[in-house]
């Protein structure tokens, strides 16, 4: 009891449990690697296995599905489907996705997403493009080819991409929140873009903890209050996937051995 109240919950001190019986395995920032996207499906497959008594079972993915990686199409054509028999499916809305979207509607010239990973994304859908287009005539041109060369279930499938999803003691988001605002308030902005200001504060949201993505650690950051599970996997090889279990958490990544 003493060793409790001095360092919180359990030895670690870790807050954050999901309900008996459940397990959840979230995956980080994909950007087009269906190659790792693949390895890390089977390794998922191979841990859930090994835990039969498991009663329900939650594949959450926290969006960036496209750009940056070569294979953004297979990627989407892969989270169509539920990947894993067996297991509920949640999807999660990336920046990049809703960039795609935004420039697909409309709402901007594109080339800020161009130039962040847009390019690859067209490339895997077919799409060439000799040079950026500087006028409104090639924006919509480019337009018109990305809405041509998209299939309509990729697109209605990333406009139904949830901002966040709750399972216990633990809140599931893209980027991050912003600290001190209730959950209900927060923006899709923030929930898909912030960075610094989540990053950086001190203060945990009340009773969760937040899993995100979106900026990019070397290896998985497990903090009292926050996990970021972006791993670079388009450069670095690295795709990771967070294990919840009652309190316990652990990962899993395509560079395991």
């Amino acid at each position: 009891m003493i060793f409790r109240r001095l360092f919180g919950r359990g030895p670690t001190g870790r807050p954050g449990a999901i309900p008996a019986g459940e397990a959840v395995y979230a995956v980080g920032d994909i950007h087009g690697r269906f190659d790792l996207l693949q390895d890390l499906l089977a390794r998922i497959f191979d841990d859930a296995d090994r835990h039969r008594t498991d009663a329900r079972r939650s594949l959450i993915f926290l969006g960036d599905y496209v750009d940056r990686g070569p294979e953004s199409r297979s990627v989407v054509d892969a989270l169509l489907q539920d990947p894993l028999p067996g297991f509920t499916t949640i999807r999660l809305m990336g920046n990049h996705e809703e960039a795609l979207l935004s420039f697909l509607d409309g709402l901007t010239d594109g080339l800020d997403w161009l130039a962040f990973g847009g390019l690859e994304t067209l490339l895997s859908y077919g799409v060439s493009l000799r040079h950026l287009p500087r006028t409104d005539d090639a924006v919509g041109a480019l337009r018109r080819s990305v809405a041509t060369a998209v299939p309509t279930d990729h697109v209605e499938l990333l406009r139904r991409c949830s901002l966040h999803h709750s399972v216990g003691d633990y809140l599931f988001v893209h980027a991050g929140v912003r600290p001190g605002v209730p959950l209900e308030k927060q923006t899709p902005t923030d929930l898909m873009w912030i960075r610094d200001d989540f990053l950086r504060s001190r203060v945990p949201m009340p009773e969760r903890v937040v899993v995100h993505g979106h900026t990019i650690c070397d290896f998985p950051q497990d903090r009292p209050h926050r996990i970021n599970i972006d791993t670079g996997a388009f450069a670095s090889g690295r795709l990771t996937c967070l294990v919840l279990r009652a309190a316990n958490r652990r990962f899993i990544s395509t560079s395991d051995r």
